[in-house]
């Protein structure tokens, strides 16, 4: 097990286990967004594709309980479990984790039952990316929708063009949310930047708009000619 010389973290530091797509995107995006990440894989070859790239990167078997503590992720306050394609190591890491007491755990699972049996053993959020992404691709090729953003099983935030029945309507006078069930919270102009909604904007034919409801209300209001 090769480790990497670091001091103990600090509070806002993430440990990201398992160094495949998600886990080194997670990686990536926390490291860019100025966090303090430790990386950590049980693939030796992994491991050196990011080392480069990753200041604190380490080999270790997860699923091991006294490598957990070895490698100090008892002093971690958040954890992401990325592994996803080998179920019982990603069950195994996450019950580790949670006999040390890390506050929040937060696993990638492939499956529900997956997704189920991560909860019982400790996992504090668990995440279907694939399986999100597959909805939100769905939607986009279906639908008129540019962007969604999926919160929930039924919260989004879609980005979509001005319908036609609002184009020249006054943001201060009519009532989305009692018309068509999603409140309007962003609204750009064809050659200008997004702005937040004041009552004094009037919706364009060429105007982009972000409004967030229910899927079935923000898909219903992406349809809208």
């Amino acid at each position: 097990m090769a480790r990497s010389k670091r001091k103990k973290p600090a509070p806002e530091a993430v440990a990201v286990i398992g160094l495949g797509r998600f886990g080194t995107a997670v990686a990536q995006a926390l490291l860019q967004s100025g966090h303090d990440v430790l990386a950590i894989d049980s693939d030796e070859k992994l491991v050196q594709l990011v080392a480069d790239e990753m200041p604190h990167v380490i080999q270790a078997d997860t699923t091991d309980p006294d490598a957990l503590r070895q490698i100090g992720l008892v002093d971690f306050q958040r954890v992401v479990v990325g592994i996803g394609s080998d179920v019982e190591a990603s069950v195994l890491t996450v019950m580790g984790l949670t006999d040390l007491g890390i506050p929040q755990i937060w696993a990638k699972a492939v499956h529900r039952t997956h997704g189920r049996i991560l909860e019982r053993v400790g996992a504090h959020h668990v995440v279907y990316p694939e399986e999100r992404m597959g909805r939100q691709v769905a939607r986009l090729v279906t639908g008129k929708m540019i962007d969604a953003i999926e919160f929930d099983e039924d919260f989004s935030i879609v980005k979509t063009r001005a319908p036609q029945a609002l184009v020249g309507s006054l943001l201060g006078i009519i009532d989305t949310m009692k018309d068509y069930g999603v409140a309007i919270i962003g609204v750009k102009p064809k050659d200008g930047p997004f702005r937040h909604v004041t009552q004094d904007i009037v919706i364009q034919a060429d105007d982009l708009l972000v409004v967030a409801g229910c899927n079935e209300s923000c898909e219903a209001f992406a349809a809208l000619d």
